[in-house]
């Protein structure tokens, strides 16, 4: 068989263009730290990995939340904490002072009031927080601020007065603005039923409407449930020309009671915080354990890149020196 030298240049060619592609690859390889850099090169792995990746950005997504919602629930746990820090102000400092008789004088009392009401303006305040261009009390609707306190004392929410009697069409706007939910996902498989709606256990709730948490209609005796209400209703009793002490015992105990309550609401914040913090650590866990994962399937192993980077190395130098002895001579060096 005949080898010319055009042929045996040509294999010699393409000999040294698979030597430069194979060290272009380990090169890459070591520089990327990655086991494939394109889908031809492993279309199995690349699969996987792309599964991987969107599991790592979902989780990613869901971590986000949790810190969104815990920031928010961060921001009603300190207004509720205000409220309850405020009634208990008017508890200690002014009802049972009020019921003392050295302090049964008309200016006393008129004092007390004003203090009374400035707290109950600074409930309202509290109650209309927000988080970022969101209130925190608004339930559904937080846009708009949702407390509301007249001049006349008249409280609303969300434009219905919180003093509405059991039965009546405000009574019922209010039950339903008090079931209002808000649910986001956080990774735990959020799912809906067959009407639609989310099942509670997949999802988690931030809603809070704030009428839940001071409290909304009457009680048999045609007290108001509502703390900041029942807070002007203690002003008013001290501003009466005559004051009634066992009226305003009655008031004051049940004001204690809606007291109790506010507390009974943070501390179900509590729990949902502690829920939260449970949720972040278990994200993190999963975030470790996918970025374990997408090592594994995308990562090289450095001692065998750089192995095969620098025999590829030498082949491609071996390469260059068997070129230099083909190509060194030629017919024209024989000719005389």
């Amino acid at each position: 068989m005949r080898i010319t030298t055009n042929a045996l240049i040509r294999d010699y060619k393409s000999n040294l263009s698979s030597s430069i592609n194979n060290l272009n690859v380990s090169r890459t390889h070591v520089m990327t730290q990655r086991s494939f850099n394109s889908v031809a090169e492993d279309p199995a792995s690349a699969a996987r990995a792309s599964q991987l990746h969107r599991k790592y950005y979902k989780n990613q997504d869901n971590l986000k939340m949790v810190d969104t919602a815990q920031a928010r629930q961060d921001g009603q746990e300190d207004s509720l904490r205000q409220v309850s820090d405020m009634v208990k102000n008017i508890s200690k400092n002014y009802n049972i002072q009020a019921m003392n008789g050295t302090n049964q004088t008309p200016e006393v009392r008129q004092s007390f009031a004003s203090a009374i009401r400035q707290l109950q303006q600074s409930m309202v305040l509290s109650m209309n927080s927000s988080y970022e261009d969101t209130f925190l009390f608004a339930g559904s609707d937080g846009k708009n601020p949702p407390f509301e306190l007249s001049s006349s004392g008249t409280l609303t929410y969300r434009g219905v007065d919180v003093n509405a009697s059991k039965g009546s069409a405000d009574y019922e706007s209010l039950q339903r603005m008090s079931r209002e939910n808000l649910y986001v996902d956080l990774g735990m498989g959020l799912s809906m039923d067959s009407f639609d709606n989310v099942v509670s256990s997949t999802a988690f709730n931030m809603s809070l409407p704030g009428i839940n948490a001071v409290g909304y209609g009457t009680d048999e005796n045609g007290l108001s449930n509502n703390v900041i209400t029942l807070a002007g209703k203690l002003a008013d009793a001290l501003e009466s020309d005559t004051f009634n002490a066992d009226e305003y015992g009655k008031l004051m105990n049940k004001f204690d009671s809606l007291g109790t309550n506010l507390m009974n609401q943070i501390t179900e914040l509590g729990v949902k915080s502690e829920f939260l913090n449970t949720t972040k650590d278990r994200l993190g866990d999963a975030e470790i354990s996918i970025q374990e994962q997408m090592s594994g399937v995308e990562g090289v192993d450095m001692a065998e890149a750089i192995t095969n980077y620098m025999w590829d190395q030498y082949a491609y130098n071996a390469s260059l020196k068997v070129g230099t002895s083909i190509l060194s001579s030629s017919f024209i060096d024989f000719m005389r």
